[in-house]
């Protein structure tokens, strides 16, 4: 028992410790942040927020804030990391939008996470915040007929305060480059395509959390060495607290419950998808703006296998594919669950 408690303990302090030069490291740079549009006055007591960062997006906006909106996000705040492709204007327009501006490097902030836990810190307090990337659509059981208010009052009155989604990688059928994408377009009519299996799970035992990898970002690219693809486990919606904080993008949060959101014991606890619309027809040209910029994790090392990949060709579709449907096709392949919320 001695022993274990000597195991114990310092886990938790280290936890602690960690969680709180995150918060202090969070408030230190909020200086970098200039606000564009504040329109934080607008957030009302029940709203559920959206927290996002980006680099020249445009095309992608207009169907990422609608499908949100139609979800049940009230307001948005974004970080606008220096786009030069009209973001930053077509963002200033959104009556439902706060936008902050900053030239600061992304990869000295923790690739973004400091801005966002500054803005968690600073509005989320309270609210259920919704944090995801700007190609990311969350789904989860019922979203037909059940928008987001549904959810979190269900997720309230269960005394859960962190939502699963797991990262669900979208592709077309045939070469990436030739279905072209264009702004207002509805990504998953040509980014149809998904794995319905091919996914590891391990324990973070430290943090708690679940590390998935796998898909067709696994199979293509990191095909030597899978251990390096990318995570997809995420935890995207949290009845926020100033006391917590995002340690590695969404993938993880402190304190340590917040990420104990599976069930050990052989049940299933309710959780959602992030579709995610990376692989368009701006895949090529993204990926040569990111891997020339180099401010994404383990000096793009993601990047450097895209462009190794994308120099063999882009089609990740394979005869184990499967088109998506619906929220209940994935629960019927495991990837999403109701659990209790029936």
């Amino acid at each position: 028992m001695r022993h274990r408690l000597r195991s114990i303990i310092p886990d938790r302090l280290r936890r602690r410790s960690q969680r709180q030069y995150l918060i202090a490291r969070a408030f230190n740079r909020r200086g970098a942040l200039r606000a564009i549009a504040d329109r934080t006055a607008q957030i009302r007591t029940p709203d559920i927020l959206a927290f996002v960062t980006l680099r020249n997006e445009r095309v992608r906006l207009p169907r990422f804030l609608d499908h949100h909106r139609r979800l049940g996000i009230d307001h948005f705040l974004i970080v606008d990391n220096d786009s030069d492709d009209g973001s930053g204007d077509y963002l200033a327009q959104q009556p439902d939008v706060s936008l902050w501006w900053t030239g600061a490097s992304y990869k000295r902030s923790r690739f973004g996470m400091d801005w966002i836990n500054r803005l968690l810190w600073k509005y989320g307090c309270d609210h259920w915040c919704l944090t995801v990337d700007p190609d990311e659509f969350l789904i989860y059981p019922h979203c037909d007929t059940r928008p987001l208010p549904a959810l979190t009052d269900w997720l309230d009155a269960s005394g859960r305060r962190s939502f699963p989604a797991m990262l669900l990688d979208m592709y077309p059928r045939g070469n990436i480059e030739d279905q072209p994408y264009a702004e207002g377009d509805d990504p998953f009519a040509i980014a149809s395509w998904f794995d319905p299996a091919n996914y590891t799970i391990r324990k973070n035992d430290f943090f708690g959390n679940l590390w998935i990898q796998g898909g067709p970002r696994t199979r293509t690219f990191f095909a030597s060495d899978p251990l390096s693809g990318p995570a997809l486990n995420k935890i995207p919606l949290v009845k926020w607290d100033r006391r917590y904080a995002y340690v590695s993008s969404t993938h993880m949060l402190l304190p340590r419950h917040l990420n104990l959101v599976y069930d050990e014991d052989g049940g299933e606890r309710a959780s959602g998808c992030l579709l995610h619309a990376k692989f368009l027809s701006t895949f090529a040209d993204k990926s040569a703006e990111e891997l020339d910029r180099r401010q994404h994790y383990a000096n793009s090392k993601e990047y450097q296998a895209y462009h190794a990949g994308l120099r063999r060709g882009t089609n990740l579709w394979c005869s184990e594919s499967r088109q998506y449907r619906d929220w209940r096709q994935l629960e019927d392949l495991g990837l999403i669950s109701r659990g209790h919320w029936a």
